[in-house]
């Protein structure tokens, strides 16, 4: 183990962190080699817009000339999200219908209206480029109570409007399994819960968030102003396999149920059941709701939520936050250990009430991982706690995110295997995993 005290890379006051600097467990790093998972009969939706707007013709006879019909937006990674919004707006309006989009991200954007506006517009989504008003409120209005007596809170914009058409992808949650999932349900009982209906929510604890969201979403279409809702599938590219529109009715319920398991039939996954160490580039809200999908690390650590089966993954490694997080660091403890500069990128407000309203989902996820001073430092780091003793045999894989799982780095030991399976192919040739500064080097580099 070496020890020193050079320059900090940014040269920022380290402060606490002080004592880590130059910090750098012992061993030479292996070097990794490109590969690629072939992927075989994967479902897309060629023109995503038309299909969009084909799949709401349903909702033609529910539409009266001078409607105000609120549109949602809000969950991140969602790869046609502005082309499925556009599609919605400008069906609505050939329908007579004067329709708004807003938020729908709980407590997202630091809980604050101008903060989740900022927020839609880092996922594209403007009043320029979906042709609509984007308005947003952190009010709500209490529509009901379940029967224990939680209270399920509304968005104020939406509950005044005419009519609500709900916007989202179907997929795994990334806290618990159940009938409803993430999807139409959840962006209608938490996204336009807004903070106040997102925390109330989350209260009572994960294992019971499944049936809350269930009860809440149908006592909100119980008000009769929920249209129905596009839901976008999509596949293991992360592309859009199928957008289907879920009447009123179908909504956490049945219709929705049956997507999700398509859904989860369709979704990317490490090609890797067992790993030392993963090494993720970038984590962030664009990914997925917990910085990192949990159904790709394979790590949960919900209290009360059992644990994936697999993949298996002694540790894992995080290097930067994404930009489109605006320093919202939630899932950030789903890693064992991150270089200092990604401490840089934090906003600790953003991302601590992002993990209070989640209840007993932020309090592991939102601890701080170890630290140590580069991207080198942290990866050896991680292999150092692997538990691995030969690191001839070490099975390290690194990619971008986990909405990339198909396109990774490996180590010796897993290229040998790769090399004898049909569905991997090796797509490069081997190269250092950090350069002389002890920074990652690019994916395109030999």
């Amino acid at each position: 183990m070496s020890g020193g005290k050079e320059a900090s890379s940014s040269g920022r006051p380290w402060g606490p962190f002080e004592a880590i600097r130059g910090l750098r467990p012992d061993g030479v790093l292996p070097q990794v080699t490109p590969i690629r998972r072939l992927l075989h009969d994967v479902p897309t939706e060629a023109d995503p817009y038309a299909a969009a707007q084909a799949a709401l013709a349903p909702l033609a006879t529910a539409i009266r000339p001078g409607d105000r019909i609120a549109v949602t937006a809000g969950s991140r990674g969602i790869h046609d999200l502005v082309t499925v919004v556009r599609a919605a707006v400008d069906w609505l309006r050939a329908a007579g219908a004067e329709p708004f989009v807003v938020p729908a991200m709980g407590s997202h954007g630091g809980a604050t209206a101008d903060g989740q506006r900022e927020m839609l517009a880092g996922l594209g989504v403007t009043a320029e480029s979906v042709g609509c008003p984007v308005e947003a409120t952190m009010e709500t209005v209490v529509l009901g109570n379940l029967p224990d007596g939680t209270p399920v809170h509304h968005d104020a914009l939406a509950a005044k409007a005419d009519g609500v058409l709900l916007i989202n992808r179907v997929k795994p949650h990334t806290d618990f399994h159940g009938p409803v999932e993430s999807g139409l349900g959840k962006i209608l009982a938490i996204g336009l819960g807004n903070h106040q209906g997102a925390a109330t929510l989350h209260a009572g604890g994960i294992p019971s968030l499944g049936a809350a969201i269930e009860a809440a979403a149908k006592l909100i279409v119980g008000s009769g102003k929920i249209l129905g809702g596009l839901a976008i599938l999509e596949n293991a590219y992360e592309k859009t396999a199928a957008v289907e529109l879920v009447v009123a009715d179908g909504i956490a319920s049945a219709a929705e149920n049956a997507l999700l398991q398509r859904a989860a039939g369709l979704m990317a996954r490490l090609p890797f059941e067992q790993l030392d160490v993963l090494v993720v580039d970038e984590l962030g809200k664009d990914k997925s709701g917990t910085g990192m999908d949990t159904n790709v690390l394979g790590r949960c650590w919900v209290f009360g939520i059992p644990e994936f089966e697999s993949p298996s993954i002694a540790a894992v490694s995080v290097h930067r936050l994404s930009d489109a997080s605006h320093g919202n660091a939630s899932g950030l403890g789903l890693a064992d250990v991150v270089p200092a500069r990604i401490l840089e990128q934090i906003d600790l407000q953003a991302s601590y009430v992002n993990a209070l309203t989640s209840g007993a989902g932020g309090a592991r996820r939102s601890r701080l991982p170890m630290v140590l001073e580069d991207d080198a430092a942290a990866i050896l780091g991680a292999v150092t706690m692997s538990g691995r003793r030969d690191w001839s045999e070490l099975r390290l894989a690194r990619i971008r995110d986990t909405l990339s799982p198909n396109e990774l780095m490996v180590s010796p030991a897993l290229l040998d295997e790769a090399a004898e399976r049909f569905d991997l192919e090796i797509t490069g040739s081997a190269r250092e995993l950090t350069d002389v500064t002890g920074t990652l080097t690019g994916w395109g580099e030999r």
